[in-house]
């Protein structure tokens, strides 16, 4: 894609200028970090025990955890609302609907986790 390109029209029809274009690009990789922090912290509560279930468990008993949790949100808040990385990392400000887009997935792993883990008090061995 050329840079001096001011003009580029897209399959509805639409225009976009070389700016907007930028701008999409940065939105994309901001939200593929925050998906991924979304994932990570899915992950921190997943291998919190590997047979207890979180319920068994209990997700409250370690502060570790919830440090954990509140440093990569702060991470990634701190990135993606600029603070100088916007031009090192091409980060931009997300909207708040896109924090929430990888939810459902980090929901389907941390099901399909719970599973796996009654089986395996179900059927030790």
């Amino acid at each position: 894609e050329k840079d001096d390109v001011n003009d580029l029209e897209d399959s509805y029809g639409q225009e976009w200028t070389r700016y907007q274009r930028q701008y999409l690009e940065w939105t994309g990789y901001t939200a593929f970090f925050v998906a991924i922090v979304v994932q990570q912290i899915a992950g921190l509560i997943i291998r919190k025990t590997r047979r207890n279930s979180i319920f068994q468990q209990g997700l409250f008993s370690s502060k570790v955890i919830w440090v954990g949790i509140a440093s990569q949100i702060t991470i990634a808040l701190i990135l993606s609302h600029g603070f100088g990385s916007v031009t090192a990392l091409n980060f931009t400000v997300l909207r708040a609907q896109y924090w929430f887009v990888a939810v459902p997935y980090a929901i389907l792993i941390w099901v399909y986790d719970e599973m796996r883990k009654l089986f395996i008090r179900l059927y030790p061995g």
